[in-house]
């Protein structure tokens, strides 16, 4: 048997983090067993679905690296699908024409509530004569079409996360509809039908989702079994939860793929996060693994039950894991559109590659999330800089003027490298006689503006090579006078 799964999200918003946590499980189940996944858009709520979500599904599922193998197919595209699947269940007797009014059901529901009951309906019209059903036409009562659920049906199933499910038909609340009216009889269907259809069609052999379809799943085990059809396996993966153990939603801020790009984390580190909302490798230690070596491992049996909490420090560190270990061409190529969303210029030689490069491997180190690069990296994409009250103090003590007015004459008569840099510290310590901390402490208080921050010397060498260390140490002396 070839495994084939799917990730079928409603372009109704933008990609979510659980829709993309589920994407990922069912590309790793995939490529550990060599099956094929399969994109799908269920696009059946016309007055909801937007082209710019389903690009935004797309770009969100390539961005992450979850390269589907069939698809993208769209449910708009498969009405006619739809309609001889409900025609075939007329034909069977398990389908009918259901003519109440949203005035009788909610009277319906206000009763069971009064009643202390759960809500359902009560397939008022499952047996309607054909005279019946003339009457409510000739009244112009729009209709629905629903599927006959039998009451004493137990419907079992062993899930690859939960593992034996039990259900009864009487919990699923009466006749569940499938498909609206249409001027040929037949309309839209429903998402609980139109799902077992097109995994019928697309002979899907493991449907993995969120533990909020375990409802739905005993449903649609009844669809299949109407059609005579093949059912497949189900694994239903936990919710992922917010710090008050509440399902993760747009409450809590950030819920978008794209936010958390943003938010100015990779793609890899993300991706690493998600495959970890849930499932743990057999090496519990291991944490930092790309998609291709988690498909290795991935299997159901290390897959939780209980929610997954959404750790934002946990996210951080493994981003930064990423980050640190990314080659400086990349993480060059990731940061500057970060610093053009922030309008910094590359002028003065901060377009030259190299000098990028140079800056990045400098920055590299002290980044948790590619935008903090925006911050860290401010005193080298502005001609002048602020004086922190630190910096400022720094510069007002006895010696600092001195000391970089002998760091400005030595520029004169230096090339600067690393080694030349040096050399102007101790020849300005020897000169004036004053302690190497501060000189360093001047030094680094008129080049940056304040007393921490990156490397010193790196800091000073790529200032130099834009012509910005000069001017910096001058305007430091005005203030220091």
């Amino acid at each position: 048997m070839t495994v084939r799964v799917r990730i079928a999200p409603s372009p109704t918003g933008n990609l979510h983090i659980g829709t993309a946590r589920t994407a990922v499980f069912n590309w790793l189940f995939a490529r550990h067993h060599g099956g094929q996944f399969i994109l799908r858009i269920e696009d059946t709520d016309l007055e909801r679905s937007r082209p710019e979500y389903t690009e935004n599904i797309f770009q969100g599922l390539r961005w992450l690296g979850l390269n589907w193998d069939e698809g993208p197919f769209f449910q708009t595209q498969r009405l006619e699908l739809y309609k001889e699947a409900v025609q075939t269940l007329f034909d069977k007797g398990l389908a009918y024409r259901c003519y109440t009014t949203s005035e009788e059901l909610e009277a319906l529901r206000e009763a069971q509530k009064a009643r202390n009951e759960a809500p359902r309906y009560d397939n008022r019209h499952r047996n309607l004569t054909p005279e019946q059903e003339a009457a409510y036409k000739a009244e112009g009562r729009s209709f629905v079409i629903r599927f006959k659920i039998e009451d004493e049906r137990e419907i079992v199933w062993n899930d690859l996360v939960r593992g034996k499910m039990v259900w009864r038909g009487s919990d699923l609340g009466g006749d569940m509809v499938i498909a609206r009216a249409a001027a040929d009889g037949i309309g839209l269907p429903l998402y609980n039908f139109a799902v077992v259809v097109d995994d019928m069609d697309m002979q899907i052999t493991h449907v993995i989702r969120g533990e909020d379809h375990i409802a739905n799943t005993a449903k649609q085990i009844l669809l299949y079994e109407a059609f005579g059809a093949k059912v497949p396996e189900f694994a239903h993966t936990p919710l992922i939860l917010n710090q008050e153990g509440r399902k993760l939603s747009k409450r809590d801020g950030v819920t978008s793929i794209f936010d958390f790009k943003q938010m100015g984390f990779t793609a890899e580190g993300l991706a690493n996060y998600m495959t970890l909302l849930g499932w743990s490798a057999p090496d519990s230690t291991q944490e930092i693994f790309t998609l291709e070596e988690a498909a290795k491992q991935f299997s159901f049996e290390r897959v939780n039950k209980a929610g997954a909490k959404f750790d934002w420090a946990k996210l951080d560190w493994i981003n930064s894991q990423y980050i640190h270990n990314m080659p400086v061409d990349k993480l060059t190529d990731l940061l500057i559109p970060v610093w053009e969303e922030a309008g910094y210029q590359f002028t003065g030689g901060r377009g030259d590659r190299p000098w990028l490069e140079q800056l990045v491997t400098l920055i590299g180190p002290s980044l948790t999330r590619l935008v903090h690069a925006v911050a860290i990296s401010k005193l080298f994409f502005t001609e002048t800089v602020e004086f922190s009250d630190e910096a400022t103090a720094q510069l007002k003590q006895e010696g600092s003027s001195a000391t970089l007015q002998g760091v400005i004459a030595a520029l004169e008569n230096h090339q600067l490298t690393e080694a030349s840099a040096q050399e102007i510290i101790k020849q300005v310590v020897k000169e004036q006689n004053v302690k190497k901390g501060l000189v360093m402490k001047a030094l680094r208080a008129g080049l940056t503006g304040d007393l921490h921050g990156p490397d010193l010397i790196q800091s000073w060498l790529l200032l130099n090579q834009i012509g910005l260390d000069k001017p910096r140490l001058l305007q430091a002396v005005e203030l220091a006078s």
